[in-house]
């Protein structure tokens, strides 16, 4: 079943004090210590989320603190800006700059101090040391950061599931979001690790950086990662309700993919879908679905397979050029981090208060407009999106294809 941009579901939102109602299911905030006193009536899971846009009750947002500078590995250097690599060898293991993450850190309180103005509950990630060097027999690593929720985290209707990742630093993550996810177990929530990868020098082609030709293999279907195990990055992944899509990236491979649609089951296809990137890292900036009917696409960076939503009459929009300065500091990623939006539900779009053009876009388009600063936090890789995890949803399993 296809639900057109305009249709009648579209949820309808407004605040009433500390009620917020979303479609047609009443919810009251409360600051108790009981989070989850009223929740989505399909499920009595704390955790529900089919979709990227239906009216979002709970998130889970990263933190700045202890954001630790990686060693340059292969998997790191496949990825991130040439311009970074001198950064990267000469300061490994260090924290990131002192007033940088200061700044970072304060636009990220106030994001959440946003959400939770717009009736979401906010959770936030254990502080860890991500400094503290660690062993496993295969390899030797410092961490990186609890920043990116959307990264470690994927939500498939009342299941949460701890991807695997791809980045040696980023092996022991999920000790930061371990608490949360004994919280919900015990609430109720379906909580699943995907298989932990050895991270061997076996799941790693270790000649790519020195073949020279980096920004050209991708195209050719060869990434960083092989085949030797399972791994995959959950921003790889976008949710349509039984529909998800994602990438092949130096994150994620076929092994993690089939490995994901056994787990999750016949109720939900994954489908592959590939953008001209020479370094395809995570699809939430490339490729973003907004709601029933409406997807945002990179002009640099055009889906082969975009006529998937042309035929099922869905409006392809190009992302307007990122306005953020060529010089501004960018260690993972480029600045099109200005599409990287998340939806509040249907019609409320978190967007970037710098990004002028994407906010025009999206008032064109009858979205309103939630406007936060995340200049400095966008320098650790994320925006809005990657900043959370939409832990909980209030809707159903629907289809749109």
């Amino acid at each position: 079943m296809f639900i057109p941009a305009g249709s009648l579901l579209n949820t309808t939102f407004r605040q009433l004090g500390r009620k917020v109602i979303c479609g047609p299911v009443l919810v009251t905030r409360s600051k108790s210590s009981q989070p989850y006193e009223q929740r989505n009536e399909l499920t009595k899971s704390p955790v529900c989320s089919y979709n990227e846009w239906d009216c979002l009750e709970e998130a889970i947002v990263g933190r700045v603190e202890n954001a630790t500078v990686p060693e340059l590995t292969p998997e790191i250097q496949a990825v991130i800006p040439e311009t970074s690599w001198d950064y990267f060898k000469e300061n490994a293991g260090k924290f990131f700059p002192t007033e940088h993450m200061r700044k970072a850190r304060s636009e990220i309180a106030e994001f959440c101090r946003i959400l939770e103005h717009e009736g979401i509950t906010v959770r936030r990630p254990d502080i860890i040391d991500h400094a503290k060097s660690f062993s496993t027999p295969d390899f030797t690593s410092t961490g990186l950061y609890a920043a990116m929720p959307r990264d470690l985290l994927l939500v498939i209707g009342d299941e949460i599931i701890e991807s695997p990742m791809a980045w040696r630093c980023r092996f022991f993550e999920y000790r930061a979001y371990r608490s949360l996810m004994k919280e919900y177990f015990r609430d109720g929530a379906k909580w699943t690790t995907a298989p932990k990868p050895l991270m061997s020098d076996e799941l790693y082609d270790m000649d790519y950086i020195k073949s020279g030709k980096r920004l050209e293999l991708p195209a050719k279907g060869r990434y960083v990662t092989t085949e030797f195990e399972p791994c995959f990055d959950a921003a790889d992944f976008q949710r349509a309700g039984r529909d998800i899509f994602c990438q092949l990236s130096h994150t994620t491979n076929r092994m993690g993919i089939d490995w994901l649609q056994r787990q999750i089951g016949d109720e939900y296809t994954i489908h592959i879908v590939q953008c001209q990137d020479d370094a395809p890292m995570h699809i939430d900036a490339s490729l973003c679905l907004l709601k029933p009917g409406l997807v945002l696409v990179n002009p640099d960076r055009p889906c082969y397979q975009i006529d998937v939503f042309k035929k099922a009459g869905w409006d392809v929009v190009e992302a307007p050029r990122p306005t953020t300065p060529r010089d501004h500091t960018m260690w993972f990623s480029s600045t099109w981090l200005s599409m990287n939006v998340l939806m509040l539900d249907h019609n409320r779009v978190v967007v970037d208060v710098n990004e002028i053009p994407t906010q025009k876009l999206f008032e064109k388009l009858g979205l309103e407009c939630i406007k936060v600063d995340l200049r400095f936090a966008s320098s650790l890789g994320g925006g809005s999106h990657c900043w959370t995890c939409d832990v909980r949803r209030n809707g159903s399993l629907e289809s749109y294809f």
